[in-house]
Formats: C-alpha cells, sequence, structure tokens
C-alpha cells in the first residue's frame, strides 16, 4: 500500500474523525505528526500509537495561529524527514439561524474552517512543491451539499473550502499536488457539544448523533483510501455518511 512509509500530519488529532485517522494510517505503516489544542490526548494518543509498533510524534496546534502550522510541518519534516500529506481536519460548528446574529459564533468558524485550511495550506505547500510532491487532505461536510437550516454559516465555511481547494487543484496540474475533499455526514464526534448553546437543544442532538453517525474510523477508512492511490491518481471528492441520512 502506498500509505505505508508516508509522513503523514492530521490537525484535530485529539478526538473523532482525526484520531481515528491517526490510528488506522499508523496501523498502515505510516509515519504521522499529530496536531491539536489539547496536548494531553495527543501525548497519549502518541503513546499508544508507539506502543503498538507505530511511528507518531506531536505538537500543540491552533490552527488558527499560522506559526502553529509551521511547526506541525516542521516537525514532520524534522522528525521524518519529509511531509508527504497533510489531513486538515480541525473544525467547529455553531448551529443557530442566521436571525440569531451569533456573530462570535460566524467569526470563531470563519477562523478555524476557513482560515484555518489556509494557514496548513501555507505552511505545507512550500515543502511539497521543495520535495516535487505531496497531498492536501481537507474534511469538510455534508452540510455544504445539502444547505438545511440553522447551518447557513457553517455550511458557508466549508463550501469555502471546496471552492478554494478546487482553484488549488486547477492551479497545480504539474503532477505536484493532489487535493481531496472529504465530506462526512453524521459521524459520532465531540462536533456537537459546543455546536448548540441550548442544553436542551444540546442533548436532542447528541441522541440524534448516537443514533444515526457512523463509527469516526469509517472517514478514516476513506481518508486512507484517497491517499493510498498512485501518485498519478487523485481522487477529487468523497463523500461518506450513514446509510440512513436524509
Amino acid at each position: 500500500m502506498t500509505v505505508q512509509g508516508k509522513v503523514i500530519a492530521v490537525t484535530g488529532a485529539s478526538s473523532g474523525i482525526g484520531e481515528a485517522t491517526a490510528r488506522h494510517l499508523a496501523s498502515l505503516g505510516a509515519a504521522v505528526v499529530l496536531g491539536a489544542r489539547r496536548t494531553d490526548r495527543l501525548d497519549r494518543l502518541v503513546a499508544e500509537i508507539e506502543a503498538d509498533g507505530g511511528a507518531a510524534a506531536a505538537v500543540r496546534v491552533d490552527v488558527t495561529d499560522p506559526g502553529d502550522l509551521q511547526a506541525l510541518v516542521s516537525l514532520a519534516v524534522e522528525r521524518f524527514g519529509r511531509l508527504d500529506v497533510l489531513v486538515g481536519n480541525a473544525g467547529i460548528s455553531k448551529i443557530s439561524p442566521v436571525a440569531d446574529l451569533d456573530v462570535e459564533g460566524w467569526s470563531a468558524m470563519v477562523d478555524v474552517n476557513v482560515k484555518g485550511v489556509l494557514n496548513g495550506i501555507a505552511a505545507a505547500l512550500p515543502v511539497f512543491r521543495r520535495q516535487g510532491g505531496g497531498h492536501l487532505v481537507t474534511v469538510v461536510s455534508t452540510s455544504g451539499l445539502k444547505i438545511v437550516p440553522t447551518q447557513a454559516v457553517y455550511a458557508g465555511t466549508k463550501n469555502a473550502v471546496r471552492t478554494l481547494l478546487e482553484a488549488l487543484r486547477q492551479e497545480s496540474t504539474d503532477g505536484v499536488l493532489r487535493t481531496t475533499s472529504i465530506s462526512p455526514g453524521y459521524v459520532r464526534t465531540e462536533l456537537i457539544d459546543n455546536a448548540v448553546d441550548d442544553p436542551a437543544v444540546r442533548e436532542q442532538a447528541r441522541r440524534n448523533m448516537v443514533d444515526l453517525g457512523i463509527d469516526p474510523a469509517a472517514v478514516a477508512r476513506a481518508i486512507a483510501f484517497a491517499i493510498d492511490q498512485p501518485e498519478d491518481v487523485e481522487i477529487g471528492d468523497l463523500t461518506i455518511r450513514p446509510t440512513r441520512q436524509g
């Protein structure tokens, strides 16, 4: 498998899709370099991967800080000699009608979901160009594919990322860069915990997620599939969701 031996950085790696992706890629023989804000979880994850015979390293990353993404990329290069793939997974959601005017929540989503991806691109792209190859795998959402009430701004950030990745793909047809957008539907993660302010609504959303959501490992396998392609093959978009999702 082409995953084996690759050096892969993952943001938002302390839980959910990011953690599952780190574990799965490491099990396939990749060296994983993990970034998230919760360093206690990162340290535990690195220890568990290494105990299973894998190769891993971690650094604290807040994707809204360009310097943190530079540190993540630098750690990959210093520890493992290169960076083959950046999995941009960090993201937040604030769910409410636009009329609620949650300006603070809007700004937070733009900072993490859009600027955070751009910060990752800015850190990784020079390394990919210097190496002559690299792959950006970015987690977006089915919220950008099916627009629903209360998710206008969240869906907007995800579609902004989808658009910029498509433009970057068209700018990069020299064979050096591959780009992939992964659109998960309902997945059992902690994303919903901070997405809704009303406790009752949040609890109902959490129950719905538990009932309908798929395991994060399913998304991790989709990410591995996109990475595990010959260098001349690019998986542009993958949508992965529960079979019962409307």
